[in-house]
């Protein structure tokens, strides 16, 4: 899934492609979290802030930061606490404040100036907001002379500038802004099908990558009532199951999970014993950071797409990868299989 999130061989709506920042800060309700490789041989470091509740509000068509300065130097602090060696960083944002869609065309023109206003207008019944004001990017995951299919990530304009906002705000600079989930996706390195699960305190984004195609991506808002909330998620887990058995004529064994989890050494395990499904083993994307940060921030490895963990070695490995455009790319209904 490498290449979904690279320059690599792909197009995008955006001419200021480069290698990704090799910080990264990802923001929630619960605080800012920081991670900065720290070199080729040292281990990567990782810094926290707590934000007070109300500070930060996830919402697609409202303002999401009620108290800019409180956050920006949560922001400040948490990266303090790594000592970044550049201020261009990587941003994660709420998968709640994009949209994703995978687009079927039957050819698109190869000059980001003429894609782009296909794909507004393509997106433009398909969000509830202003697409032509909003932050848009895509790649293009398969071409060939009949079909041509593309990733699309569109964030809302007002909410694309107060994030990188605030960010400036603390005194650097956003290279890249994503969304949680899709850049989860930048850690698993696999050309076999591998369904992941990203869950927040506010949503459950479920996807499949098959190689260097993306067969689902689809997010469901969480009900805040716990019983409410438990069933939404196993609904959701069986729901992305199942469309992996349709798709691929083959039950998933494995299940990538990246996000909250109870505080213990491993969201997965928390997580198995939530979806209580024993034909699935889940094991964490990435390795979680010891930060004594809160439970929902566990996974910034790899969702920052700063790290991700080596096969074989219990440990996380730089490696840097171009998001598909300097603007957010994030998620909601889903294009691959729309909620």
């Amino acid at each position: 899934m490498r290449s979904i999130l690279s320059k690599h061989g792909a197009r995008t709506g955006s001419s200021r492609i480069g290698a990704r920042p090799p910080v990264a800060v990802e923001l929630s309700p619960q605080g800012v979290l920081a991670a900065s490789v720290a070199g080729p041989g040292p281990p990567h470091v990782y810094g926290f802030h707590p934000l007070p509740e109300g500070a930060l509000v996830p919402a697609i068509g409202e303002p999401n930061l009620r108290a800019a300065e409180v956050v920006a130097n949560a922001i400040r602090s948490a990266l303090d606490q790594v000592s970044p060696r550049t201020r261009a960083l990587t941003l994660v944002v709420p998968d709640t404040v994009v949209r994703v869609f995978v687009l079927d065309f039957d050819s698109l023109p190869a000059k980001p100036a003429e894609a782009l206003p296909i794909l507004r207008f393509r997106l433009r019944k398909s969000v509830p907001f202003d697409v032509e004001h909003a932050g848009l990017t895509y790649q293009v995951l398969i071409e060939s002379k009949t079909e041509c299919k593309v990733l699309a990530a569109v964030i809302p304009g007002p909410i694309l500038q107060e994030c990188e906002a605030v960010v400036r705000q603390a005194g650097y600079e956003p290279g890249a802004v994503l969304p949680s989930s899709l850049a989860a996706l930048a850690a698993i390195d696999s050309e076999e099908p591998v369904l992941v699960a990203n869950l927040s305190a506010q949503a459950l984004t479920t996807s499949i990558t098959n190689g260097q195609d993306l067969l689902l991506y689809r997010t469901l808002d969480l009900p805040e009532d716990p019983v409410q909330r438990l069933l939404e998620v196993q609904r959701g887990i069986a729901v992305a199951s199942a469309f992996y058995e349709d798709k691929l004529d083959a039950r998933p064994g494995l299940l990538h999970f990246s996000g909250i989890g109870a505080g213990g050494d491993s969201a997965a395990e928390d997580f198995a014993r939530w979806i209580a499904s024993p034909e699935l083993m889940v094991v964490d994307v990435a390795p979680r950071p010891e930060t004594g940060a809160a439970p929902p921030l566990g996974s910034v490895v790899s969702q920052a797409g700063v790290a991700r963990p080596q096969a074989g070695a219990n440990r996380c490995a730089s490696h840097s990868i171009s998001p598909p455009a300097p603007i957010a790319t994030s998620d909601r209904p889903s294009s691959a299989c729309a909620s």
